[in-house]
């Protein structure tokens, strides 16, 4: 922090801004820092591109007043549903050394209160296509960017056939490269309106091995993926992500075996039930705040076999036949809640007690998350059998 008498610290699950002197913060400070190419974990990284062009997520300048350092440890850790008396602060961005990327564009300059995207600063190049706009750094391997223009517009449309339109019809891709690290295959992403963002390191991805492609491809449909579930729908309480994140692994899953039937769905569901169960002993819907971010994808798309399988008894259907009427009937409050899930599990499933264990998974936890889960499958359908304890896929 340039300004004199104002320091930045760390308070709860905040980043804050205060006068050392317990005074009122100035109305103008300056603050400098240095942009770090980090994949972090469940949150949203800085791109930085060989060519020296940096994207920056806005929310890293959201702002918004407190009454004292005390009403910040007082604050939620989950802000959704929240009252702050102040609101979120209007934020300008402008480069002195040119124009800014901003939702696709370029422009001169931007003003948006919580604007919930990315801001590119340098020249990285911008590619309009029919289908997607395209920042890709210019040392990126270039059969990613290959792969995505090809498979992204095609996984969009399975998508937008089976449950609708989805946030964006055009959205951006960045793609930045953190270069060909020994022993390293990395890919890390996430979504925002309109906008998917990919961080690509490592020797594995130089080439475009079998096991490489399909992991870009699975990758592109979870992030795609979110265009429905995290965009047109969203999660009411960020312990309900379990519903988003858990539900693009499943869509990715069928998208996935429909593209390409030689791919291996079993592989990669047994991935998500041997996960969920290692990690459910405790509360799934507080797996965030342990850092078990994985339990939450896990154990959602253990959900998401659940809700398919019952759909399959009921109807025939599968995931998406599931999905579709929950997004729909959210598409105007743009909220689709834990119980409205629920409800409609058990409109389909016919039973109350397969929402009972999928609750007691989620605000308890279970000492034998692999009895639960078996149990789950039982009712529901699902083809399994058990090995020395063990939950195996049939």
């Amino acid at each position: 922090v340039l300004t004199p008498g104002v320091v930045l610290e760390r308070i709860g699950d905040r980043d804050v801004l205060r006068a050392a002197d317990g005074g009122p913060v100035p109305r103008r400070l300056r603050i400098a820092f240095t942009p770090k190419s980090e994949n972090l974990e469940a949150d949203y990284s800085i791109l930085v591109f060989t060519d020296g062009s940096t994207a920056l997520p806005s929310g890293q300048f959201d702002v918004f007043p407190v009454d004292s350092p005390a009403a910040v440890a007082e604050l939620p850790r989950d802000l959704n549903g929240h009252e702050m008396e102040g609101g979120a602060a209007t934020v300008t961005w402008r480069d002195r050394a040119g124009p800014i990327l901003f939702r696709g564009r370029r422009v001169a300059e931007a003003t948006e209160a919580e604007a919930e995207t990315y801001v590119l600063f340098g020249e990285a190049d911008l590619v309009e296509g029919e289908r997607l706009i395209t920042v890709a750094d210019p040392a990126l391997p270039a059969w990613i960017g290959d792969a995505i223009e090809t498979f992204a517009p095609r996984v969009a449309d399975l998508y937008a056939e089976r449950l609708g339109p989805g946030q964006s019809a055009r959205p951006t891709i960045m793609m930045s490269w953190d270069g060909p690290t020994d022993g390293m295959t990395s890919m890390g992403g996430s979504v925002m309106p309109g906008l998917i963002v990919m961080a690509f390191e490592g020797e594995g991805v130089v080439q475009p091995t079998a096991a490489v492609l399909a992991m870009s491809r699975w990758f592109i449909g979870h992030e795609s993926a979110h265009f429905w579930l995290g965009q047109v729908v969203r999660y009411e309480r960020a312990r309900d992500a379990w519903i988003t994140e858990g539900g693009a692994d499943m869509m990715a899953i069928r998208a996935m075996q429909r593209i390409d039937p030689d791919w291996d769905a079993r592989a990669e569901l047994q991935k998500e039930v041997d996960d969920c169960v290692a990690r459910a002993d405790e509360p799934v819907a507080e797996a965030a705040g342990r850092g078990e971010h994985r339990a939450t994808y896990a154990c959602g798309a253990v959900f998401a076999m659940i809700a398919e399988a019952a759909q399959r008894r009921a109807t025939g259907g599968d995931w998406f036949d599931f999905l579709k009427p929950l997004i729909d009937a959210s598409r105007a409050d743009g909220v689709l809640t834990r119980d409205e899930w629920l409800d409609a599990l058990d409109a389909v499933s016919g039973d109350q007690e397969t929402r009972r264990d999928i609750e007691a998974l989620l605000d308890q936890g279970a000492p034998d998350a692999a009895a639960v889960v078996a149990r789950l499958f039982d009712r529901s359908g699902v083809a399994y059998g058990l090995e020395d304890g063990r939950v195996v896929l049939g």
